[in-house]
């Protein structure tokens, strides 16, 4: 996968032109004073914008267990693969303030809310920033260290946020939309194939069976948690909500208490025990005590 259009900023030319002519032909049914239809563009825009930050939060870990050409060529162009996301997420931002300045009343009434306005607005801002230090005139200002972490922290924050929207859309509302289905799906799988590739990096040989056992277990019970979210979720919320304190939390804490993220929590604690749980690290397993 050498040829030019699919690498490099060939690539993202392909992908923002192809975003962009979807969004002008959606406008085009489009009835601007009608805030319905606006607030239909903004959900429009995210499908268009979910796939690519899955795949980015995916692309390292398909390359570590799955190396091939196809991994090398989404390795190499990660970036661009980025950059394509902030384009969608750009057509969402504008559509989110046609909303909130011309029909406020409605975005005030019908899709403001104060949690959902901290997570949106802190991804807007971490992206802004992955997004300008994606170049070197201004990623030159900050250290490897910082970057990499500036990066990791933001694309994970950027790909927690639709995860959980779409797990509350599937488990809580049960809206019963193919796409929320299938989000949901590709996002809990992008983040367990880094679990996974993680497992595989720190796997030992010597893990005592009943070790693996366990390990595998967990990890079979993880994905139970994920596929019946609708049955566990409300008394697990009533219990971690119970208290005044976690309660005002959930409020502006975003996430908070963190219900979608509970399987690829079990599974990360299946794969650290399968591939041999370490009790001081550093030390050969055998001589913790």
């Amino acid at each position: 996968m050498h040829a030019r259009w699919v690498n490099g900023w060939h690539l993202f030319a392909v992908t923002s032109a192809t975003i962009t002519a979807f969004m002008l032909a959606r406008l085009l049914s489009t009835n601007f004073s009608s805030p319905q239809d606006l607030s239909a563009m903004i959900q429009y825009s995210v499908r268009w914008a979910v796939p690519f930050i899955f795949l980015v939060i995916a692309i390292s870990a398909l390359y570590r267990l799955f190396p091939s050409d196809v991994t090398r060529w989404l390795m190499r162009n990660r970036r661009y693969i980025g950059l394509s996301f902030a384009v969608a997420m750009a057509w969402q931002g504008a559509f989110i303030f046609i909303v909130s300045y011309f029909h406020s009343a409605h975005y005030y009434a019908e899709i403001y809310y104060l949690r959902d306005e901290l997570e949106g607005s802190s991804g807007y801002l971490l992206l802004a920033v992955m997004t300008l230090t994606s170049f070197g005139v201004f990623r030159r200002h900050i250290s490897p260290g910082q970057w990499r972490f500036l990066h990791l922290s933001g694309v994970t924050f950027l790909w927690a946020y639709p995860f959980s929207v779409y797990w509350w859309n599937v488990f809580y509302y049960q809206t019963q939309h193919w796409f929320d289905v299938v989000f949901y799906a590709l996002g809990f799988a992008a983040f367990s194939l880094r679990i996974l590739a993680w497992g595989r990096k720190r796997i030992e040989d010597d893990v005592a069976w009943f070790q693996r056992g366990i390990g595998g277990c967990v990890m079979l019970f993880s994905l139970w948690l994920a596929a019946t979210g609708h049955l566990w979720q409300p008394a697990l919320s009533a219990a971690l909500l119970s208290r005044a304190w976690s309660a005002e939390l959930e409020l502006w804490l975003p996430f908070w208490p963190f219900e979608p993220f509970l399987p690829l929590f079990t599974l990360a604690l299946g794969v650290w025990l399968f591939s041999g749980a370490r009790v001081v690290h550093g030390l050969p397993r055998r001589a913790a005590v």
